[in-house]
């Protein structure tokens, strides 16, 4: 595989991890009530800089 098809995988991968984990925090705090806490967010955070990471690299 070359390496650019593997970073679009890679990306997609990410992307795909990021949105569950989102729309799970989203139903939490929509039909639940409860705000997400500090750590989860955090680590979404971390993600989403890791996800940025990958796309600049070349």
């Amino acid at each position: 595989m070359n390496d650019v098809v593997q970073k679009k995988e890679n990306v997609k991968m990410h992307l795909k991890d990021l949105r569950q984990n989102l729309k799970k925090m989203h139903l939490e705090v929509t039909e639940e009530l409860v705000l997400p806490h500090p750590d989860d967010v955090k680590k979404l955070m971390t993600k989403m800089d890791q996800l940025l990471k990958l796309i600049e690299s070349k």
